[in-house]
């Protein structure tokens, strides 16, 4: 086709199109019918050079795919071993360890308020023998382990390094990521504990004893997912996790952390949502901003620093109740926008996980969701195969544009932390939930099983059970160890973090102490408690 030929006919098109109705993003980006722009390779930049922009590995899933790493943990730690050791069998490259709410949050299984909730979300670990037998058979050198952990990370963590230190394997050998992100839970998901200054410590010396002891090890996953899941726009998930990680990193520099020293080992946890391209298009836009964020804000020097490696999970608050098989589809769409925006790391959720807790075979399934995408689709076969497209790298830049309005406005409220605690972070949200909501039961968007092509559904799909008598075997475990332990060496180690938390010494060897000598989650917490005191929540609404 000729110039002159294409121009006329481009002008035809326009006047076609003009008449279209507005199409939008989840964001409230309005969508061109059709994209002709071109972008210069030199704007675009190569595979693993900064800005990132097209991935952080030069070579992309050409010499390894991403760790296949599904989110498990149920009832007790035998249960969660057993379910591991069946998804490493499967082809699981990595574990992913869900804990219960008391876990999350620091109590006993003992204690009044963990009454219904032990093992139900989550494995209950409240003790170094119950890690043991968590990881029973695993060998902590070979598998690196992901835990969604925020308020008590420093106590799992804990756990985790003195069960390696007993299979022998030395904390520089371990690998993994602890996700160790309390400004989210503020936000968008509420398993906090503490404050939020004596939390930022927490999380600054996790990352300094990494640095010198760990350095495998990623300190913290920062997290969109939650605040996606929480009922928030692409372009606000991106905004405000990028927003987060800023105020994480400012608070490493203050408290004396090199940023070349420990900037390394941060990572990140995106949401993969239905609208495939603006998927894409997030995670693309995520990788340039921040390397963008560390070399100006912050003079990071090393490539490294500057990297945004991130894990996903398929969003859980798209799957349905109704006609659960349709899940399997969405899921499947999910994962391969994570694999076309170049994830790290990926979970796929289960089928039946709008229900209860997925069976052995929903996660089966799910996991052979990623492993037909790795080796069957073709999608890993180049790198960033996206990359250039009209379309793709104009939602690129103008999802870019949206999430740096927000970081603005973030910055103009005095950063993060202040964001949340005045209530502005999680008003956006609401605002976008509520707007989202309205629209699916309008029918303006639509659910597939649920708001159009409903069917009658007669026949209720197996589901996995957590009985109550799991708290009661919990309790009495707890029972014996407080029994059998040396109670003089707790009490010594317990006084030795008191003191130790008024002042401002690395916490860490102090909780790890504790640990090893068989104090509970619930001991180390409420000694903590006491020297911080607990977070009140921000009323919003």
């Amino acid at each position: 086709m000729s110039s002159s030929d294409f121009h006329e006919r481009l002008e035809a098109w326009k006047k076609q199109a003009a008449g279209l109705p507005p199409v939008h993003t989840s964001s409230e980006i309005e969508l061109d019918p059709c994209y002709f722009e071109s972008v210069p390779p030199e704007a675009l930049g190569v595979p693993g050079s900064p800005d990132f922009l097209r991935g952080v590995y030069a070579t992309g899933y050409r010499k390894r795919l991403w760790t296949m790493r599904q989110y498990a943990g149920f009832s007790t730690a035998e249960e969660t071993n057993r379910r591991f050791r069946y998804l490493l069998e499967a082809g699981q490259t990595g574990l992913s360890c869900a804990f219960d709410l008391p876990t999350q949050i620091g109590y006993d299984p003992d204690h009044p308020l963990a009454e219904g909730e032990v093992g139900k979300v989550g494995v209950s670990i409240c003790c170094l023998d119950d890690m043991r037998r968590l990881l029973a058979d695993i060998p902590l050198d070979e598998v690196s382990t992901s835990m969604t952990i925020n308020a008590t990370a420093m106590v799992l963590l804990a756990f985790y390094v003195a069960v390696a230190k007993e299979q022998g394997v030395e904390p520089e050998s371990i690998s993994g990521t602890i996700q160790n992100d309390i400004l989210k839970e503020y936000a968008a998901r509420g398993t906090y504990r503490f404050p939020v200054t004596p939390s930022l410590r927490l999380i600054t010396d996790i990352f300094s004893w990494c640095a010198d002891h760990a350095p495998r090890f990623n300190t913290i996953s920062i997290s969109g997912y939650h605040i996606r899941e929480a009922g928030s726009t692409a372009a606000q998930e991106l905004a405000f996790t990028l927003a987060n990680g800023i105020a994480y990193v400012e608070a490493a520099v203050a408290a004396g952390l090199d940023v070349d020293r420990f900037a390394g080992r941060l990572s990140f946890f995106f949401n993969a949502h239905n609208d495939l391209f603006e998927e894409v298009a997030k995670f693309r836009a995520a990788r340039r901003m921040w390397s963008r964020i560390m070399r100006d804000r912050f003079s990071a020097k090393s490539d490294r620093s500057c990297m945004l490696r991130f894990h996903t999970q398929t969003a859980g608050s798209t799957l349905t109740s109704r006609q659960i098989d349709n899940n399997v589809v969405r899921v499947t769409l999910q994962a391969l926008g994570a694999v076309l925006g170049g994830t790290q790391s990926l979970h796929t959720n289960g089928r039946d996980e709008a229900l209860a807790l997925p069976t052995e075979e929903s996660a089966r399934l799910a996991l052979r969701t990623q492993q037909i995408i790795g080796f069957e689709s073709g999608v890993t076969r180049t790198v960033d195969p996206l990359g250039g497209s009209y379309f793709v790298e104009a939602l690129t830049d103008e999802m870019e544009k949206k999430a740096q309005e927000y970081i603005d406005r973030i910055d103009e409220l005095g950063g993060a932390v202040q964001a949340i605690e005045n209530g502005f972070v999680q008003k956006e949200i609401h605002r976008s939930a509520y707007a989202a909501q309205k629209r699916v039961e309008s029918g303006e968007d639509v659910v597939v099983g649920v708001n159009r092509f409903e069917v009658d559904e007669d026949v209720a799909p197996p589901l996995l059970r957590i009985d109550e008598s799991v708290r009661e075997q919990q309790m009495r475990r707890l029972a014996s160890l407080r029994e059998r332990r040396d109670a003089s060496v707790v009490r010594e180690n317990l006084g030795a973090l008191r003191s130790a938390a008024k002042g401002s010494e690395n916490l860490f060897p102090l909780v790890l102490a504790c640990v090893e000598s068989d104090a509970t989650i619930g001991e180390i917490c409420g000694v903590l408690e006491e020297e911080f005191g607990q977070y009140e929540e921000a009323r919003v609404l």
